[in-house]
């Protein structure tokens, strides 16, 4: 073969060797216009019902630990384990004979203070009488004033001792600073305790008692509207057995702050408890039924994706094109859930598909066959 040949063949080689190329760069260009095939539907409007459910646990209205106020044995417990007592009632005595030793010789220092005060106002009155004739020096009647000045301090500092006395004698009773039920007695007869330190029980209030849950910050206006609104019909609670409790809440507390770590706020909300079915630290379930008063914007929940508490849906746009669009939801029921800002009725969203999607690639909707 000659080299003529041999420099056609080449030719004719690199030249396909272009065209291969060519071909596949319009093969892949050809591949990377072709539409994502997804479902979607149109946003619409509807007068929605529902409830969303949260996590709860029982906590009294009042509680307190009833801690000693003096050291001491305790010689007396007035009450049983469990009981139910009234404002006021005893139920801890604490050995008080040196407290009330203390309140006797408070109050005879008190009046040897007053009857000292006593004579110096006497002397005093003489020496200003004689001072007013000249008849004594003035220098004595300065100290005369000074004694009175110090003996007047004297029966405050006793009046201020026997106050204390008096109020070490009166905390060497511990009485229920409100009405509701003692629990197990930390201490027995004859127990020592420590003045702040030494926990002898622990008293709540039962009926009425509150359920004490975190709500998302964008419900917080609802939960607003139905603390102002008394509305008793939109709160249930279930047990976590599963049992309904037999009486409806109100909504009586919402926190003053959202907690930045979780976006959410704390709400109380009261239930009658005659029959003291609920106790303190329980976990519970809080059910909030509600309806919106006007038509809302809605959309299937398989549509939104959340992430790092956002939440976003593919929108389908010109030149059937998806935008991501970000979104904030509220009352979800059954498969649908309500849209509260983000989209307009005739928006149309990728209900199906969408894992893979991103911005500004191209879809085509499945026909319902498919």
């Amino acid at each position: 073969m000659n080299k003529i040949q041999l420099t056609a063949l080449a030719l004719v080689g690199t030249g396909l060797f272009f065209q291969s190329c060519q071909n596949k760069g319009a093969q892949q260009g050809q591949q990377g216009e072709v539409a994502v095939p997804v479902s979607a539907v149109e946003v619409t409007q509807e007068e929605v019902s529902g409830s969303e459910n949260y996590p709860a646990v029982i906590v009294p209205i009042n509680e307190t630990e009833l801690r000693a106020e003096v050291s001491g044995y305790i010689t007396n417990i007035f009450v049983t384990d469990g009981a139910s007592v009234a404002k006021g009632d005893r139920l801890y005595e604490i050995d008080g004979t040196r407290y009330a030793a203390a309140v006797d010789q408070a109050k005879a220092n008190l009046k040897i203070a007053e009857a000292n005060l006593d004579k110096v106002k006497r002397d005093v009155q003489r020496y200003r009488k004689l001072a007013e004739q000249d008849a004594i020096a003035k220098q004595t009647l300065d100290y005369a004033e000074t004694d009175l000045n110090n003996q007047e301090a004297q029966v405050l500092a006793a009046k201020a001792n026997l106050t204390t006395a008096a109020t070490n004698l009166n905390r060497s009773v511990i009485r229920a600073p409100f009405s509701g039920t003692i629990g197990i007695s930390q201490v027995r007869n004859g127990a020592l305790v420590s003045a702040g330190t030494t926990l002898l029980n622990t008293i709540s209030t039962v009926n009425p008692i509150t359920a004490e849950f975190q709500v998302p910050e964008r419900n917080i206006a609802h939960f607003v509207s139905l603390q102002k609104s008394g509305n008793q019909s939109a709160l249930k609670l279930r047990l976590s057995d599963g049992q309904l409790f037999d009486g409806a809440g109100q909504i009586i507390t919402i926190d003053r702050a959202v907690d930045e770590g979780t976006n959410t706020i704390k709400v109380r909300a009261k239930f009658n408890n005659p029959g003291n079915q609920l106790r303190a630290g329980m976990n519970a379930t809080i059910t909030v039924i509600e309806k919106s008063s006007t038509p809302e914007l809605v959309i299937p929940y398989k549509a939104v994706q959340e992430q790092l508490g956002t939440y976003n849906v593919f929108v389908i746009g010109d030149s059937s094109k998806v935008q991501q669009r970000n979104i904030s939801i509220g009352l979800k029921f059954e498969d649908k859930v309500v849209v509260k800002d983000g989209l307009k009725v005739g928006d149309k969203v990728v209900t199906e598909g969408v894992m893979n999607l991103k911005e500004g690639v191209k879809v085509t909707e499945k026909s319902a066959g498919n």
